[in-house]
């Protein structure tokens, strides 16, 4: 064998390696591109991030009602260079078009009233199955392990609709300043987490956690009466901390909160 061949032939078994290994964390990203995933409903603009090689889990983020853009895009990039497959869907298709270029200038009434209200449970229950189904057809996915959901703000309720409508793939949830998890509502995504079989995290802002200290109990009881393992923290920051574009965004409480992310989706993404 030529020295040309065997250097070859090394490059072509070192790349066979990497295709079946699981990608370590702090791994770079290595990819991004827009994608579309077909639901139930139609068509749902996403972005894909990959690692830079191998297989890794797969991990679905949600955006805040800010919906998709650089600065949610951010998220998956960085997610993804932690070493997992990030799907960033635009879970308000069905009322505006995001590709994550550009953040929306529509007024935050509007958008809680016209996105938030045609993302109704039974809606987002067949798109995160959608979601799921499109990950798992992405060959860089480990579909040995289970997927990932993660959830700023009203995407953090989407995060918990998820791990119900899909609970045989999803091992883990983690909600960021959620908004709309623990209410009054009989549709409140607290009182179904028993359907789900995820580990939760859970980090509410200071803020708001004052204005409804209720909450945190009613989740810590809702997971404990599941038997499912969950955290609820309390953030320095106010709602709003984790995204970059957000007034209310801390830089330290960020920090912290991707930091038990990570530790909960290492944990459970078996």
């Amino acid at each position: 064998m030529t020295r040309r061949a065997f250097a070859a032939l090394t490059a072509m078994f070192g790349m066979m390696v990497a295709a079946c290994a699981t990608v370590p964390a702090g791994s770079a990203a290595a990819g991004e591109r827009h994608v579309t995933v077909t639901t139930a409903e139609g068509a749902a603009d996403a972005l894909l991030f990959t690692p830079a090689k191998g297989r890794a889990p797969g991990v679905i983020l949600f955006s805040d009602l800010g919906g998709l853009r650089p600065a949610i895009a951010d998220l998956g990039r960085k997610l993804a260079g932690d070493g997992y497959v990030v799907l960033v869907p635009n879970a308000f298709y069905r009322s505006v078009a995001l590709d994550g270029t550009a953040a929306s200038t529509l007024d935050y009434p509007t958008r809680s009233k016209q996105w938030r209200g045609a993302a109704t449970d039974a809606a987002v229950i067949e798109d995160s199955k959608a979601y799921v189904a499109y990950l798992d057809g992405v060959p860089q996915v480990d579909k040995s392990a289970k997927l990932g959901v993660v959830g700023y703000d009203i995407g953090a309720a989407y995060a918990f609709i998820a791990a119900r409508a899909v609970p045989g793939r999803i091992g883990a949830v983690a909600a960021i300043h959620p908004l709309a998890v623990a209410t009054a509502r009989p549709n409140s995504p607290h009182l179904f987490v028993n359907q789900s079989k995820a580990a939760y995290y859970v980090v509410m802002g200071k803020n708001a956690f004052e204005r409804e200290p209720g909450d945190k109990t009613d989740l810590e009881k809702a997971f404990a009466d599941a038997g499912l393992k969950g955290t609820v923290v309390v953030a320095a920051g106010n709602h709003g901390f984790g995204v970059s574009d957000n007034p209310a965004y801390d830089a330290a409480s960020a920090d912290q909160a991707w930091a038990a992310m990570l530790a909960l989706l290492r944990s459970s993404l078996k």
